[in-house]
């Protein structure tokens, strides 16, 4: 188990499992053996719908491509999740997820029309803003350049920083890798290592 607020980053080469691992962790995909326990529940029994309980208000996710709401604008991409877990703040908690990212001046700017790390930082908006408790992240800057990259990288680990949440991250990035606390090498499906 990673100790809470610490990062664990997952590497390996291509087609090593390092994304099914990162799915399997969250609850994404099932298990055909074994036992996954995410935040003191055990997922192996449960279906879709009882996993995505167990994630709810909990669990935040950054994915390479983004995963935005087109046709919708920034604010409406943040608040989507919080808007799904009942809250009553919504809006103004979207609005301080994306001050926090430095975006309060797009929120009505539709996803579409953003540069690839403003659309990133969208999503990191986005996952923050429900404060997970942990917040996966599937090679988030391999669709950005090395500068804007580094940007979204920083921004992860200042709001891990001041939300306490522990990052989980799939990456190539060595620059990125070498910022977590935790190390696990996979190929071909199997840990080679944990440091």
């Amino acid at each position: 188990m990673v100790p809470y607020q610490q990062a664990l980053v997952i590497q390996g080469a291509s087609g090593s499992g390092k994304t099914t691992l990162l799915g399997l962790m969250a609850g994404l995909d099932q298990s055909s053996s074994g036992d996954i326990e995410l935040l003191g529940e055990h997922l192996t029994d449960k279906n879709e719908e009882q996993r995505a309980r167990v994630r709810a208000g909990k669990v935040g996710f950054v994915f390479q491509s983004f995963q935005l709401v087109q046709g919708a604008t920034a604010i409406q991409n943040v608040m989507l999740p919080l808007e799904l877990g009942g809250s009553q703040d919504a809006f103004e908690l979207s609005k301080k997820a994306l001050c926090e990212v430095g975006l309060e001046a797009k929120a009505d700017t539709m996803v579409e029309q953003l540069s690839g790390g403003e659309q990133q930082r969208v999503s990191i908006a986005r996952a923050f803003a429900v404060k997970p408790a942990i917040l996966f992240a599937d090679e988030p800057t391999g669709n950005l350049d090395a500068k804007t990259g580094g940007q979204i990288a920083d921004l992860m680990f200042r709001l891990r920083d001041q939300s306490g949440t522990t990052l989980v991250l799939v990456t190539h990035e060595q620059v990125l890798a070498e910022r977590g606390d935790v190390h696990v090498q996979i190929e071909s499906g199997r840990l080679l290592s944990v440091d």
